[in-house]
């Protein structure tokens, strides 16, 4: 149950926050390689993107890849933050006297992050290959042309094997334990720092809510280059055998950014990550607090 209710509540973040990760998804691969000043600009800003998505591609657009993304927070989420609240019901995550262990919240939530993201890398993989997709006025990065999810994995099994479908997924990892270690860590922490203060009801949502913005600010600024990096390795074209053509990896993605692009290149789309990150880990986590409160309820009633 706790994977079950994990899943949900990501999907219903993320019915809010796909339009952002396209966004995200395109201010990241826009001028890759390329020298600022030497490309044309097509997002300039995240209110910029959102116009400029709607008035080319469509309103519709900003919803581009859902089935996949919704596929992927089940699976991921489903994954990472059942593990997660599965470790801290068995109180591994709190110290002999009833504390939480930063510690040990920071383990479990990368090696939950890890896991998750290795079994959902395929998902993510086609969700970023049609989030980039567009008209060619406004095009950046590779475009793959999938037709739909089913027709990406595929495609993608077809040309370059089973292995294929987990291209990149390695790389991933350091963003996935720097992501969730960061979120679920500073979230768990907060929480019991807001009821400490005792400003809220002891079970109120409004404990999650605010932990859940504390927990965002500090995900989006560790989170993002590697999010960067890996956007940039999942979309990046490959040859007949499935290697890379600009990166070999996440260091060899990250030194060429920063050599092509400056330091400020591996920050590309910070302002679409933190709105996309902010309400996702903010409404993410409220649901599955508030989802496993009523669980919980319901169970003891029994």
């Amino acid at each position: 149950m706790d994977f079950f209710l994990s899943g949900v509540a990501a999907c219903g973040a993320c019915l809010f926050t796909n339009p952002l990760e396209v966004v995200k998804t395109r201010m990241q691969l826009q001028g890759e390689l390329r020298a600022p000043g030497t490309y044309t600009r097509h997002y300039r800003n995240v209110f910029h993107a959102f116009y400029t998505i709607g008035r080319v591609d469509g309103l519709a657009a900003l919803q581009r890849g859902l089935l996949p993304a919704l596929v992927y927070q089940f699976g991921f989420n489903g994954l990472r933050l059942g593990l997660y609240g599965i470790v801290e019901s068995a109180g591994y995550i709190h110290t002999p006297d009833g504390r939480i262990s930063p510690l040990r919240t920071t383990l479990a939530g990368a090696l939950a992050g890890v896991l998750g993201a290795i079994a959902s890398s395929p998902i993510y993989m086609v969700k970023t290959h049609i989030q980039a997709q567009s008209a060619a006025e406004i095009a950046v990065g590779h475009q793959y042309q999938h037709q739909g999810m089913l027709h990406a994995l595929l495609m993608i099994r077809k040309e370059h094997g089973v292995l294929g479908l987990w291209r990149g997924s390695i790389s991933s990892a350091p963003r996935v334990m720097v992501g969730s270690s960061t979120q679920l860590a500073t979230f768990s922490t907060s929480k019991e720092f807001y009821r400490h203060l005792e400003i809220f009801p002891k079970e109120s949502w409004l404990v999650a809510l605010s932990a859940g913005m504390t927990s965002s600010f500090t995900v989006a600024l560790a989170m993002t280059p590697f999010d960067v990096a890996s956007t940039r390795l999942y979309n990046q074209p490959v040859d007949a055998a499935g290697q890379g053509l600009l990166y070999k990896g996440l260091l060899d993605c990250l030194a060429k950014i920063i050599r092509s692009e400056g330091v400020l290149g591996i920050y590309k789309g910070l302002g679409a990550s933190y709105f996309r990150i902010g309400p996702h880990t903010i409404l993410s986590l409220l649901f599955w607090d508030q989802l496993r409160q009523v669980y919980t309820a319901w169970a003891q009633e029994r």
